[in-house]
């Protein structure tokens, strides 16, 4: 759901003027039209009211609240890549043990048999 900036702004109790300065500010990041109008998702809505939350009821001034986001961004950004490698690691692994596997196999099929009785002479040495 993508709405225009008057129901965005009536959805997350604000004046419309407050969107278009926090979009200067860079808090929220709504989408453009064709004609350059603010087109805001749910995202940006709950974002909007977590920016007036922190405002209000925390104290919080723009640029603190600017810095909030962009840190929970970078923690939400940082949380994926761990995803993304641990994911890797995993597929290493198992590709890893995969071959282990198929070594050994190789290994044992290569081996040949010995008997195991073996005749040992022994001469002194005069």
């Amino acid at each position: 759901m993508n709405v225009v900036i008057s129901v965005a702004a009536e959805l997350a109790g604000m004046h419309p003027q407050t969107l278009r300065q926090y979009d200067r500010l860079g808090l929220v990041s709504p989408d453009r039209t064709g004609g350059g109008g603010r087109r805001y998702s749910e995202r940006d809505i709950e974002l909007l009211r977590e920016v007036q939350r922190l405002s209000h009821e925390e104290g919080v001034n723009l640029a603190g609240i600017k810095r909030i986001i962009d840190l929970e961004n970078q923690v939400a950004a940082l949380q994926q890549r761990v995803a993304e490698l641990s994911h890797a690691v995993d597929e290493h692994r198992t590709a890893a043990s995969l071959a282990r596997e198929h070594v050994v196999a190789s290994m044992r099929r290569d081996l040949v048999p010995m008997s195991t009785s073996a005749l040992v002479v022994w001469r002194r040495e005069s």
